[in-house]
């Protein structure tokens, strides 16, 4: 490895802004990154699998979203043309050979680098603990050291950025905190909760990835980044219930919860599905504490930084009180999720698509109703029936799905690619529809259309469908023993909005209060716009 003392910092060599590629831009981190890049000078393409789903970001119309995919290289070769710095932000978190599909990828992304010459590969993967063979780390960590092992050896300069619990509003590890604190005054914990962390702030995360860019090109290594603390998992939730003004939780530690089992208790208490909490709890099963903060001689920090546990978490809570959210855990694509999008033959794959469709007359302008559509969802609730939503959202959760507890990036504003409980927002046309992807545990694909239009005679209408396309004789079975219930559901729901949108009207326009949310919706959590607090 490069000695990195032996060379001046980046700072005192100024250049012209890079050309950076952003893979996994949809993401947690990668929706951060954009516009950190940007505010230092720096020229963006991005690189999504469905570019639609870039396209509501404030930074959209600044980068160059170009439609790709880590693991063919047809479309990487374009995408890495005249890139000085490229930035791999992927991983699989879950599913069947998740460890063979990041090795793909990232031997693929590579190559591609090589080929393209590409200045510089910036990776961000997980701290590893030192002297723990790879065999007896959890796949999680295991995928992520070899991942930055093939990027490191593919000939590219490369930055490697190990980190372990990020914490900042919207993070899963910040949410996972954050729920289990809040809502468990007295908590049997797994064993992981004694094992010594070294968080470090979003905030930090992202002035070390914007920093990389500019490394010395004969710098090619592996660095540890953390923040100033070394805590256990209980010190954690100590130091969050004190920041957050909450009595001091009672936590008793239990050895029988393993990790698989700890995963599945998250799962319940907090918004976090166990299939995204296992590899969670499984990199805790081992100390993962920083040896060595060589990064600080090329990336110096300024005054202040790293920021401290405890002001990290304040600035995380501040945003998520205020709502003011960029991105979250769950911007990124749920693995396993369906992604196909509506098909517009109604015989599609040869098989059927049945809907279910209710209108109603609006007494109310179209901006009225629309308000309502796109408040919908999140501590709003889904206007009807919420004890039929919330049984959904925990039957979900109990087969290994993400529930309805995600809430919403904002409070009122959507944008293609946004969870939404546990829909996806697949496309918006801004006043006339928004339609919804599930990614609940079904035996098929399922969405729901929600439209404000006038009719002939100039009339608001309110128009709703659910589509499903089933697979196999599960999913056929599964649509007629649902339909019974949707006059209760759906048209319901149909009805509340209307009279939601009616009501806001007959106020001024200004929003009305909706109906209760179901018990199983959570706060949607924040994040920080660039240059302010995360």
């Amino acid at each position: 490895m490069t000695d990195t003392a032996q060379h001046s910092t980046p700072e005192s060599h100024p250049s012209p802004g890079r050309r950076c590629l952003v893979t996994g831009a949809s993401g947690y981190i990668g929706g951060r990154l954009v516009p950190e890049l940007l505010a230092a000078g720096h020229r963006v393409r991005c690189l999504a699998r469905t570019p639609a789903k870039l396209r509501d970001h404030p930074w959209a119309g600044r980068t160059d979203i170009v439609r790709g995919d880590v693991t063919d290289a047809a479309t990487l070769s374009p995408a890495l043309r005249d890139i000085d710095v490229a930035y791999y932000l992927v991983h699989g978190l879950g599913g069947r050979d998740f460890e063979r599909t990041d090795r793909a990828a990232a031997s693929t992304f590579a190559e591609q680098a090589r080929a393209a010459g590409v200045r510089r590969v910036v990776y961000l993967g997980g701290l590893s603990p030192r002297g723990v063979p790879d065999e007896e780390l959890s796949p999680h960590l295991r995928s992520r050291a070899e991942v930055g092992r093939i990027l490191l050896d593919s000939g590219v300069p490369t930055t490697v950025l190990r980190a372990a619990v990020i914490i900042g509003s919207g993070s899963a590890s910040f949410e996972m905190l954050r729920y289990l604190t809040e809502r468990l005054p007295v908590m049997v914990t797994p064993s992981w909760v004694r094992t010594r962390i070294q968080p470090i702030a979003v905030r930090d995360v992202l002035r070390y990835l914007v920093g990389s860019a500019r490394m010395p090109d004969d710098v090619s290594r592996v660095f540890d980044i953390g923040g100033p603390d070394v805590l256990t998992y209980l010190d954690m939730m100590r130091r969050y219930a004190a920041v957050a003004g909450l009595p001091r939780r009672l936590i008793l530690p239990v050895p029988v919860l393993a990790p698989r089992l700890s995963s599945h208790w998250v799962g319940l208490v907090t918004p976090v599905p166990s299939s995204l909490a296992r590899p969670l709890a499984e990199s805790l099963r081992h100390e993962v504490v920083c040896h060595e903060h060589d990064i600080a001689s090329l990336v110096p920090d300024p005054p202040g930084a790293p920021l401290p546990f405890d002001t990290a978490l304040t600035l995380a809570l501040q945003r998520v009180r205020e709502a003011d959210v960029t991105t979250r855990w769950s911007s990124a694509s749920v693995p396993g999720a369906p992604s196909d999008p509506l098909p517009t033959d109604p015989d599609w794959a040869g098989g059927s698509l049945y809907s279910d469709t209710r209108e109603r007359t609006v007494a109310a302008r179209p901006e009225a109703l629309w308000r309502v559509i796109e408040g919908i969802g999140g501590e709003n609730g889904w206007y009807s029936f919420p004890l039929a939503w919330a049984v959904r959202g925990w039957l979900d959760r109990l087969v290994g799905g993400v529930g309805l507890r995600r809430g919403r990036r904002d409070a009122a504003r959507l944008r293609v690619g946004d969870s939404l409980d546990f829909w996806r927002v697949e496309e918006i046309e801004r006043g006339r529809l928004l339609r919804l992807r599930a990614e609940m545990r079904l035996p098929g694909l399922a969405w729901l259309e929600m439209y404000a239009e006038r009719d002939e005679e100039g009339r608001t209408r309110y128009r709703q469908r659910a589509l499903f396309h089933p697979h196999g004789l599960a999913g056929q079975a599964y649509w007629w023993s649902v339909s019974p219930f949707h006059a209760v559901v759906f048209g319901g729901m149909a009805r509340s909005i209307a009279r939601t949108a009616e009501a806001s009207e007959a106020a001024g326009g200004a929003p009305s209060t909706a109906p209760p949310a179901p018990a199983a919706t959570s706060p949607s959590a924040a994040s920080a716009p660039p240059g302010e607090a995360p």
